[in-house]
């Protein structure tokens, strides 16, 4: 459930993205009005897609560790959003920043740990529920 929450998500930023590179946000570019606005929407867009992401991996993975599977998923993750805040040099209705591009960071970072730290809440719950019921 969670791969196609990951794909659409994933889907979702792409034309976000590539409204923004175009100049043709519409309602979405209000986020630039508020202070930190766009930060913020840098932190939380990349840090939900980092945590979609990471849940769909430990249910495809379930017997793997979580955070062997977060930290390369976060490490290609990083590494993607860092080739399009480069790329926004490209396009004269974007300029990139190295600040947004640490929020993005910060966002895949805590957003991964996040998830991290639920999946193994629910995993304990699992495992505490099948005890009982024995």
């Amino acid at each position: 459930m969670m791969k196609r929450w990951a794909i659409f998500f994933g889907l979702f930023l792409v034309v976000i993205i590539a409204l923004a590179d175009t100049g043709h946000l519409g309602y979405l570019g209000l986020v630039y009005r508020f202070p930190g606005g766009d930060r913020l929407g840098h932190f939380v867009l990349f840090g939900l897609l980092s945590f979609v992401i990471d849940w769909s991996l430990f249910e495809e993975h379930p017997s793997s560790s979580q955070m062997r599977l977060a930290i390369p998923a976060g490490v290609l993750l990083i590494l993607l959003v860092g080739l399009e805040e480069f790329s926004q040099r490209f396009f004269p209705a974007r300029h990139s920043d190295w600040v947004d591009f640490a929020f993005s960071c910060l966002g895949v970072i805590a957003f991964a740990l996040l998830a991290v730290k639920l999946h193994e809440r629910r995993t304990w719950a699992a495992i505490r529920k099948q005890g009982t019921t024995r």
